[in-house]
């Protein structure tokens, strides 16, 4: 047993925005985790930049926020592999990542290689 399900997932969480806050000088406003079978799904609000709020008003400048954002996730997508995995004990099969420029949130998806949900007590 990996320990409680609420525990996991906030750990995933904090673990995510001290991450994020290190390599960009701040993190999201707030950070959920969600472990549903085999995914572990985190949900983050309050992303955007004050200067990216501004751009995402205009459509050359929502292209540019997606892009740049797309392009972060790309250079430290292992590192946020190696964190649900250092946390879940489980190697991460894939992840996928989308940002809402409208909403100013980021979802990241993580699959595992077994169903972490039935390892982890309610």
């Amino acid at each position: 047993m990996v320990g409680s399900k609420k525990k996991l997932e906030a750990e995933i969480s904090s673990a995510f925005i001290k991450f994020q806050r290190e390599l960009l000088g701040r993190g999201p406003q707030e950070a959920k985790t969600y472990i549903v079978e085999d995914m572990v799904i985190t949900r983050f609000k309050g992303v955007l930049t004050t200067e990216e709020k501004h751009l995402v008003n205009h459509d050359t400048g929502r292209r540019l926020v997606k892009k740049m954002r797309q392009v972060l996730r790309e250079m430290y997508s292992s590192d946020f592999e190696k964190i649900v995995e250092d946390l879940t004990n489980c190697k991460v099969l894939s992840s996928h990542s989308d940002i809402s420029t409208k909403m100013g949130e980021r979802i990241e998806v993580f699959i595992v290689d077994k169903n972490l949900e039935k390892s982890v007590d309610d």
